[in-house]
């Protein structure tokens, strides 16, 4: 597990690109389930190196679109312009995930993306 260090900074990115929006909280939680998965999904964000919050934003959209994670997907679409990735970067991004992991995967995907940008345009 991480140092606290380590967890508040995971903690830290995860705000910056999701906000503060606790919609993953769950009371149902074994207790510190919610600080394991902050250090596990978000700690890989704040390793540095050659991969920029936006091309993580892009990754992660890529792996939950493939896995079938649209709820996560959804997290994500709604956080990809704080992680520096433009409308018409996820628009491309839905032909990749077509073209790699099939229809139903792209459509998915569509699907989520239509209802997230019409819930952005309505608020």
């Amino acid at each position: 597990m991480y140092d606290q260090k380590q967890q508040e900074a995971a903690r830290a990115i995860r705000r910056e690109v999701i906000g503060d929006d606790d919609t993953q909280a769950d009371p149902t939680a074994p207790e510190g389930f919610r600080d394991y998965l902050t250090a596990m999904a978000w700690g890989v964000w704040t390793r540095g190196g050659p991969l920029s919050t936006r091309d993580r934003s892009l990754l992660v959209l890529a792996m939950t679109a493939a896995t079938g994670r649209m709820g996560q997907f959804r997290v994500h679409v709604d956080a990809a312009a704080r992680a520096g990735v433009s409308d018409a970067e996820v628009d491309e991004l839905l032909f990749q995930i077509t073209a790699y992991c099939g229809a139903p995967a792209g459509s998915a995907a569509l699907a989520v993306l239509r209802e997230a940008r019409a819930d952005r345009e309505a608020a």
